[in-house]
């Protein structure tokens, strides 16, 4: 018992270390702190950029499925000579023409091959009756 009484002696008799004692006590809890916040941050920061992350794909997806479904649905439910189908069908085919013209393209925006290929896309996006119609 007496290391416990000189203890509090001292203590009382210095109250410079009672207070610097309390000063380091509240520096570590601190520093813990900063170091337990960052962590959550990070952690907190990796879980929204991957809700973020899925949340946008899932709408990419769904939306893709559904204009994709739809057309082709409406396509298959009219009748082969019907002018709606005939434009879905010549639509579909000039955007996998511009798809692949545009993926075929340099980085700067120009083509690789001779500006021709302007012309061999045109026709299709004209639909079938306008061209029969300038004729």
């Amino acid at each position: 018992m007496s290391t416990n009484s000189n203890a509090s002696e001292a203590t009382d008799s210095n109250p410079f270390s009672a207070l610097g004692e309390a000063l380091d006590a509240a520096a570590e809890s601190v520093g813990n702190a900063r170091a337990d916040a960052t962590e959550s941050a990070k952690l907190a920061a990796a879980k929204f950029q991957t809700g973020v992350s899925s949340g946008s794909y899932y709408a990419a997806y769904g939306i893709s499925y559904g204009l994709i479904f739809g057309g082709v649905f409406l396509k298959e439910l009219l009748p082969a000579t019907h002018p709606i189908r005939r434009g879905i069908e010549d639509g579909a085919e000039a955007a996998i023409d511009a798809a692949s013209t545009a993926a075929r393209s340099t980085p700067s925006g120009e083509d690789d091959e001779d500006d021709d290929d302007e012309e061999a896309i045109a026709p299709a996006a004209v639909p079938a009756t306008e061209a029969r119609k300038a004729d």
